[in-house]
């Protein structure tokens, strides 16, 4: 099972980091210990002082491909969730300013929240609305309307590099309003259905401990 991950898919998320918008999808991977499902707390890492959130729709790919067509790629996708790809914020900037790859400050354990999936028929999966919490106030709303390549075009081009398997996991990029988490901060995350958002209930739950 892979774990790709699509970074600046947000005009506004790119402006806020001052970070170039992106003319191709930029690619970066987690490592399967990242992930972190059951509403399990994610212990802060010891290594950073600067834990950010990055919530965004994430794709369960349904069958085996490689060099995907757009026009199939729907295909490729029944479920989708709610994840949080977790930052160490202050680490990845040491890197980037070395021109250092930054997996360490993304790929580390647990930094791959997950919820469970639903079905994408419940949605809009041309505008699939979501929203993070913490401590009760909305940080983060998206619509993947807004996303620079969309659900068809990242599968299409990440098959061109990797041969994409049954269960593999595309963290499909995060909105404007990432900030940092601390110790007793609890996320929480929501898809729009059937006009509201989880019918009150979050998708995820993530306690940072």
């Amino acid at each position: 099972m892979k774990i790709i991950c699509i970074g600046r898919n947000y005009v506004d998320h790119a402006k806020e980091l001052n970070n170039p918008v992106p003319k191709k999808p930029l690619v970066f991977m987690k490592p399967a210990s990242a992930l972190l499902i059951n509403n399990k707390p994610l212990y802060y890492p010891e290594f950073t002082k600067s834990l950010h959130y990055e919530a965004e729709i994430v794709l369960k790919i349904a069958k085996n491909g490689k060099h995907i067509e757009d026009k199939f790629a729907p295909k490729y996708v029944t479920e989708i969730a709610i994840g949080i790809d977790f930052t160490a914020r202050d680490l990845q900037s040491q890197l980037k300013e070395k021109g250092h790859p930054w997996e360490i400050a993304k790929g580390f354990d647990g930094s791959a929240a997950l919820s469970p999936f639903i079905p994408i028929e419940r949605v809009d999966r041309n505008a699939v609305e979501f929203k993070l919490t913490k401590n009760g106030e909305t940080v983060q709303l998206g619509n993947t309307k807004d996303l620079i390549f969309s659900f068809e075009h990242i599968i299409t081009y990440t098959s061109t590099f990797f041969k994409l398997n049954i269960g593999d996991l595309i963290y499909t990029g995060t909105p404007a309003g990432v900030g940092e988490v601390q110790v007793g901060d609890v996320l929480e995350g929501f898809i729009k259905q059937n006009g509201s958002f989880d019918d009150g209930a979050p998708l995820l739950y993530c306690q940072i401990k």
